[in-house]
């Protein structure tokens, strides 16, 4: 197994914290890319260089396209993980790291006591109910 087993579990406030950086990234990034993009576009556009604007134009879909890749990055996530789990290379409790990575504010169950990612990691911690 490559992921030792309880190793997620123990470790469930660590893929806490991640999966919110994960949140922020997701929603952020592709924000400022896809701003930028439209303010280089506007650029070209103002000046009225056709060749300004067809290379603002490829820089905007670029940008687009990684906006989108990092919007996506939960569910390449969950991907990997399924994948890893379907050939055997995760112990059970993968589901913690997977759920805590990709849905950290959610109520999905994990772990051994079915509780959402944040409790889980509360209870860990001695902070929870």
């Amino acid at each position: 197994m490559l992921i030792a087993a309880g190793l997620c579990e123990e470790t469930a406030n660590v893929w806490y914290l991640l999966g919110l950086v994960v949140n922020l990234i997701r929603i952020i990034i592709p924000l400022i890319l896809i701003i930028l993009g439209m303010l280089d576009l506007g650029k070209a556009v103002v000046n009225s260089d056709e060749k300004a604007v067809s290379k603002a134009v490829g820089t905007l879909a670029k940008r687009f396209v990684g906006a989108l890749i990092m919007f996506f990055i939960p569910t390449i996530i969950s991907a990997i993980f399924s994948a890893l789990t379907t050939i055997n290379l995760t112990s059970g409790d993968a589901n913690v790291c997977m759920q805590c990575l990709t849905n950290a504010t959610g109520d999905t169950p994990v772990g051994s006591q079915n509780q959402s990612c944040k409790a889980y990691a509360d209870a860990l911690n001695g902070t929870g109910n």
